[in-house]
Formats: C-alpha cells, sequence, structure tokens
C-alpha cells in the first residue's frame, strides 16, 4: 500500500511491489532511455508549467503518467512541489533511481511518487495549482474519468497542461511508424488508439481559456535502426507475442535498408514541445 511521506503526503511504499503488473513494467528500465529529450527541453516544459500555475508562489504540482522521470526530473531536482503518479511500478521505482543517482551534493530530497490510476486519483478535491497529462494517451481507455479526475483536484484558479512532441509529419520516425502499422494490419493486428485529440477536446469544450506554448524547439538525428530498437520497448507492441514482434521488425528492417539505404543513415530532424493550456471558471463542470 502506499505510505504517507514525510509532508503527510502519500509517497511510493514498498508494499507497492506486489501491486498487479502494468504493461509497461518490463519497459521501464530501457524506455527513458529510447526517448530522451534534451536537458534543455524539459526544463522548459517545467518552466512553461510553473508560469500556467497563476502565480502561485510555490504551486503543487501533479504528474499524471509521470513514469521513469523523463519530464518530472528537473521539478524534482530544483525542490518543485511536484507529485508524480503512475500506474506502472515499474515506471516509479526508474524515477526514483534517475532521482537517486545524481551527485551527492546536488541530490534533492526523493520525489513524490504514487502509484495510482489516473482515472482514480487518491487526493482530495481542489489540491493542486497544475495538472500534467503529458504524452499519456496511447491506448488509454475511458479518457472522460480522466479528463474528470485532473479537473476535481484542480483549484479553481489551476490549469491543466497537455503536451507532445511534434515531429517531421514525412519524417524518418513517422514513415516508419506508417510501415509497421501496415505490416500489423495485414496480420490482424489493428493500431492502438491515441485519445490526445479527444482529452484536448473535452478540456476545451469546459474551459474559459485554452492556449498554446511551444516550449521548446530543437534538431535531432534520427535512423531507422534506433526507431526499431525504441519500438521493441514500447508498452503496446512489447505485449505482442515474441514471433510477430520478430517477423514485423524483420520485415520493417528489409523496408527500411531498401527505402533508406541503410539502417544507419543519418536524418536530421526538427522537433518541437508543444503544451496546452486550460483554465477554467468556477460553473465549468468536470
Amino acid at each position: 500500500m502506499r505510505r504517507a511521506g514525510d509532508d503527510g503526503r502519500p509517497g511510493l511504499g514498498d508494499g507497492e511491489a506486489t501491486a498487479v503488473a502494468s504493461a509497461y513494467d518490463a519497459a521501464a528500465p530501457s524506455f527513458d532511455g529510447h526517448r530522451a529529450l534534451p536537458e534543455d527541453v524539459a526544463e522548459a516544459i517545467r518552466t512553461a508549467a510553473i508560469a500556467a500555475a497563476d502565480g502561485a508562489s510555490r504551486p503543487q504540482l501533479l504528474d499524471i503518467g509521470a513514469g521513469a522521470g523523463r519530464i518530472g526530473h528537473p521539478f524534482v531536482a530544483a525542490g518543485d512541489d511536484y507529485v508524480g503518479v503512475d500506474l506502472s511500478f515499474g515506471m516509479l521505482r526508474a524515477f526514483l533511481h534517475r532521482a537517486s543517482c545524481r551527485g551527492a551534493a546536488a541530490r534533492p530530497a526523493p520525489p513524490r511518487l504514487v502509484r495510482a490510476d489516473g482515472r482514480y486519483l487518491p487526493f482530495p478535491d481542489t489540491t493542486f495549482d497544475a495538472v500534467l497529462m503529458i504524452q499519456i494517451f496511447g491506448g488509454l481507455s475511458d479518457f472522460r474519468l480522466l479528463v474528470s479526475e485532473a479537473r476535481r483536484v484542480l483549484r479553481q484558479s489551476g490549469a491543466v497542461v497537455l503536451g507532445r512532441t511534434l515531429a517531421a509529419e514525412h519524417g524518418v520516425d513517422a514513415r516508419l511508424k506508417q510501415r509497421l502499422a501496415l505490416i500489423l494490419s495485414e496480420i490482424g493486428i489493428g493500431p492502438g488508439r491515441n485519445f490526445h485529440d479527444d482529452v484536448e477536446l473535452a478540456l476545451n469544450s469546459a474551459a474559459s481559456s485554452a492556449e498554446t506554448v511551444v516550449a521548446a524547439s530543437w534538431r535531432a538525428n534520427r535512423t531507422a535502426r534506433q526507431f526499431l530498437e525504441r519500438h521493441r520497448t514500447g508498452a503496446r507492441f512489447a505485449a505482442l507475442p515474441e514471433p510477430v514482434k520478430e517477423a514485423a521488425l524483420r520485415q520493417l528492417a528489409v523496408w527500411a535498408v531498401a527505402t533508406f539505404g541503410s539502417l544507419d543513415a543519418v536524418f536530421s530532424e526538427q522537433y518541437a514541445f508543444a503544451l496546452r493550456v486550460f483554465k477554467f471558471g468556477p460553473e465549468a463542470p468536470f
């Protein structure tokens, strides 16, 4: 079960090790390693999120789907009033490990982490100044419950912040993703649903204001080999039978060599990280 932190808030309890496994548990050790953001990008997301908290001197921040800390680690390093929630115990363990690997002189207090389903948050109403939901909508179900809970725990003056990476529409990653979807569809495996747009629409319909903030932009080198290695650790793909995964990746590798000339051909591509900031009036429904 969860245990309270030193300040009385829920924390990550040792007993959670016996909790039901999440699809992301097995992928946790390498998940962020294949999806790393430049350090200044994560810092820019933190700056934008704090700015969205409507001037609170020390905003209370909730990160739903905190994962292994790819977005949350700058908040923890800065000593912010930050709570990370994730259903995957393995991901939260990886987050704790990331925090513990900082140099002893610079090591902050351990992050406050809670294993919980974002659709059933264990927090009182109107607790947080900002609720973050960053790249968590792939394969999500009951997104309306998630939206309702995010609104429930948000203070009236606070903000819900969605975020995602914007990649080149015709870049190497996008083309490989499309080709893999076709390969899987040919054996009867349909594409997973990403509910980001549905969540954005639901929030927008109730919000008194909505703003798009491009927190950061950068260029990165991409190869087909990197995509193959990264996709193997994706929770939905990792759950497929091993023969299916291997056959699909072999077909994709053959196609990539024919298309790009090599699995290691390097492509420099433009990326941006966009946040959508929603605020709500006193009469807005959950």
